[in-house]
């Protein structure tokens, strides 16, 4: 695993941030932490309520920073998500946020491999094959 922080102009100034990435299906997110007074979460340039309407999704991402003895700061997030739908979207981001967060501090990896937070969903569609109608599913069979 690489342990660097990578430097680059950050929207507070800072600078410093950890990089995460997640997927799920065919979701694919990159997550910068910068530390921060206040929590912030940007997805694609906007605001995580006006991303995800949902509160579901909302808390599904933020879910990470809800596990017990964590000893997570407050982290200003930004995330470019591409691919998938919003559920999909929303498991990749959570996935790169818990793996940034693994990345700052090693000795999170029992709590958050615990909470199940650093798993990758293999789950995707299966393809369609020749003769189907769809992945499975046969044409309807008459004996006449």
């Amino acid at each position: 695993m690489e342990t660097t922080t990578k430097t680059t102009k950050a929207s507070n100034g800072a600078g410093n941030y950890i990089e995460g990435i997640g997927r799920r299906k065919t979701a694919s997110a990159r997550v910068r932490l910068t530390k921060a007074k206040e929590q912030r979460v940007l997805i694609n340039e906007r605001p995580l309520a006006e991303y995800f309407k949902a509160l579901a999704l909302q808390k599904n991402v933020l879910c990470v920073f809800e596990v017990e003895n964590l000893g997570a700061e407050t982290y200003e997030i930004s995330a470019h998500v591409q691919g998938g739908g919003l559920s999909s979207q929303s498991d990749a981001i959570r996935l790169g946020i818990a793996r940034a967060l693994l990345k700052e501090k090693i000795e999170r990896r029992g709590v958050l491999k615990k909470a199940g937070l650093l798993k990758r969903d293999p789950r995707a569609v299966e393809r369609k094959k020749f003769g189907l109608k769809k992945a499975r599913k046969r044409p309807q069979w008459s004996k006449r």
